[in-house]
């Protein structure tokens, strides 16, 4: 007797017919075309999870840097001076600091420049 697959085979396609809602002309609607763009997607994800942890670094280190620079000082000898005062803040702290709360960043400035 011979194993059918309707039913799972169903079930595979209306996952991935789910996953391409929205996606332009054909790789919506026909199973074949969608299946290629959903792992394609799929790549560009993963692929874009890695980008944003590097974006992110690259945006914290220009706002620290424009901070360090008002207040006098480049972006590697801030990062020196708080590694010299033992001072442990993340750059993504650091940024958020250099941009909601300028006064605090001046004083963390005044301490690292010592």
């Amino acid at each position: 007797m011979r194993i059918k697959r309707g039913v799972n085979a169903i079930k595979k396609r209306r996952k991935v017919m789910k996953a391409a809602k929205g996606y332009w002309g054909a790789k919506s609607k026909l199973y074949r075309v969608a299946r290629e763009q959903v792992m394609k997607s799929g790549q560009y994800a993963y692929i874009g999870r890695k980008l944003r942890k590097r974006d992110m670094r690259q945006l914290w280190i220009a706002r620290i840097n424009a901070a360090c620079r008002i207040n006098g000082l480049s972006y590697s000898k801030f990062m020196h001076g708080l590694k010299v005062a033992n001072i442990e803040l993340n750059r993504k702290v650091l940024a958020d600091m250099a941009v909601t709360d300028p006064a605090s960043f001046a004083d963390l400035c005044a301490k690292v420049s010592k």
